[in-house]
């Protein structure tokens, strides 16, 4: 009987939140709030789901953060300032900075998902409106009362389905609706920290019973095509406007430093090297799959269109070339898998509109019918891969009845069968792969390289990393700092080298979210000049994008990858 593999690729990342120049403040609160409501029902579907296979890709710079949130409930003291919220006894005496603070964070979320469905929580922002519809400064009015629900509730709608149904203090809470105490705050506080203290460990624990494969990224997510070589943009865009810098300086360098970090962080965490890696938004050039490949990386993935472009490029054509795995002839130690766009982003865009069954059927449909027209010697490689946390909150209940009917039916299914990529090459007789004469330069987002350079804002934004970069070099070449002052300015140059920063700039994300990101990535090259004992640059003052200021708010990353 002919059988179909199929790899779930769900993708942990989020860039690094703080504000290490100010004692770590966490200027944004995605980690945690994605930790306890995302990464702890990920874990959740999979325990109770154990016959489900798949691979779990966990960028270093996020598993830092996790960590040091820990760290935080650990000691009680929070660097975040909503858990700060949280945990403050007296809402009646809270700055009116704080006030501020929890009106334009509190209501951060899908409300349709997250907000609608709690009709106390749906009274707090009615109220909020009509107070601030025509003079802001009439939330005067809101009193101490208002601001602990206000509080309470954005982290018990942030909090995961699974939780909801396992912990009876969230039932006990939610049930309630309104008049949180202090006592209340710091019950449920305690119960965040719980889950933060715990996730890696539960990770740890599904990878070492097998049913999880852990993989890793670069270690702060860089896009690494255009740090070796802006022209790799080029390969897929022949006319794609190019920053004003030649090059990123010392670019190999710092891909090879990146991997390097990313490999040793998480053997340090979880025990040995990942196997594989998915590169920062799947983004992949030659030059740079021969430096994943001489550090031992065994297997990577990226987007379907890079595959087609590749093809293309080749004189070559497959319909259904993402089925199977492929080599790079110069390359040969390190196998390539390529995402399923379609059926990837029917569970990223699509699949939220639907009933969870519904859903969960339909995809194993199209599975079925990708088997079913496999040749008669074929078993189809079919790679679903997408972020692993921000779709879910498009979902009702966070996806849980998706996940639950998905798993179930997939764990019963006779011909299809959910493994890793480590277990494919692991096998006495891995599947045969086919030979990739030439790479395109490409990521998952439309095979191309465009959503992070090409535009004069994200261009903008390369010249004044290339133009710190070379300062950096000739102040480490200098000789004049110490070691710790050396590991320091290293550390900050990796922060200021994430893709996240060039993926916002741009209009076609909101305003608000774009000022965040904006102000975030000057500060953090700004702290970089600091650090090599030079005051930073005034132009670090004006926002990179057109019409961008410091103003709060915005929401997470895109849903996944793909016609965004």
């Amino acid at each position: 009987m002919k059988q179909l593999e199929l790899v779930f690729l769900w993708h942990m990342h989020q860039p690094d939140y703080r504000d290490h120049g100010a004692a770590g403040e966490f200027m944004l609160p995605w980690v945690f709030l994605h930790a306890m409501k995302d990464y702890v029902d990920m874990a959740a579907h999979l325990e109770r789901h154990p016959q489900i296979r798949c691979v779990v890709n966990f960028v270093p710079v996020l598993l830092d953060q996790i960590e040091d949130y820990a760290q935080q409930f650990a000691s009680g003291r929070f660097r975040d300032p909503l858990l700060r919220m949280l945990a403050t006894p007296d809402m009646e005496r809270i700055s009116e900075a704080d006030r501020r603070l929890l009106l334009t964070t509190c209501f951060r979320s899908n409300h349709t998902t997250m907000l609608a469905p709690f009709p106390h929580y749906q009274r707090l922002h009615e109220l909020y409106l009509l107070l601030t519809r025509d003079n802001e400064t009439a939330y005067d009015y809101l009193s101490g009362a208002y601001f602990s629900d206000l509080v309470t509730w954005y982290h018990l709608a942030w909090t995961g389905e699974t939780e909801r149904r396992r912990n009876p203090l969230l039932a006990a809470l939610m049930s309630r609706g309104e008049g949180y105490e202090a006592k209340d705050r710091q019950q449920l506080l305690a119960s965040i920290g719980e889950l933060i203290g715990g996730l890696i460990p539960r990770w740890r624990a599904l990878a070492a019973r097998g049913q999880v494969e852990l993989s890793s990224t670069p270690q702060t997510h860089p896009l690494s095509p255009l740090l070796l070589d802006f022209h790799a943009a080029r390969e897929s865009l022949p006319d794609a406007p190019l920053p004003f810098s030649a090059a990123y300086p010392g670019g190999r360098s710092r891909v090879i430093a990146q991997i390097d970090a990313a490999r040793s962080s998480h053997a340090g965490r979880f025990g040995a090297p990942p196997l594989g890696m998915w590169p920062a938004e799947g983004a992949v050039s030659e030059d740079f799959v021969k430096h994943l490949a001489a550090a031992g990386c065994r297997w990577i993935a990226s987007g379907e269109g890079v595959l087609r472009n590749s093809l293309a490029a080749a004189g070559m054509s497959d319909p259904r070339a993402a089925y199977h795995p492929w080599q790079m002839e110069k390359a040969p130690g390190v196998t390539l898998f390529f995402r399923d766009e379609r059926l990837s982003d029917l569970i990223g865009f699509d699949y939220a509109k639907w009933h969870g069954r519904d859903a969960a059927r339909h995809l194993v449909l199209q599975l079925e019918a990708i088997l079913d027209a496999a040749g008669e010697n074929e078993t189809p490689v079919v790679s679903i891969i997408l972020d692993g946390e921000n779709a879910w909150e498009h979902y009702p209940y966070n996806g849980y009845y998706f996940f639950d009917d998905l798993y179930g039916l997939l764990a019963e299914h006779p011909r299809i069968r959910t493994t890793t990529y480590a277990e494919i090459l692991g096998r006495p007789t891995p599947p045969l792969a086919s030979a990739l004469p030439h790479l395109t330069a490409g990521s998952w987002v439309y095979g191309t390289l465009s959503t992070w350079i090409g535009d004069d804002a994200k261009n903008r934004g390369w010249d004044l990393l290339c133009e710190a970069k070379q300062i950096c070099d000739r102040v480490l070449a200098s000789g004049r700092l110490d070691a710790a002052q050396v590991a320091a300015v290293e550390t900050q140059l990796a922060i200021c080298e994430s893709s996240d920063w060039f993926w916002w700039f741009g209009d076609y994300n909101p305003s608000a979210a774009v000022a965040n990101f904006d102000n975030l990535y000057r500060r953090n090259l700004a702290r970089l000049y600091r650090l090599l004992q030079l005051e930073p640059p005034c132009q670090l003052d004006t926002p990179i994008c057109a019409g961008s200021s410091t103003a709060s708010g915005g929401s997470m990353r895109r849903v996944t990858v793909s016609q965004s």
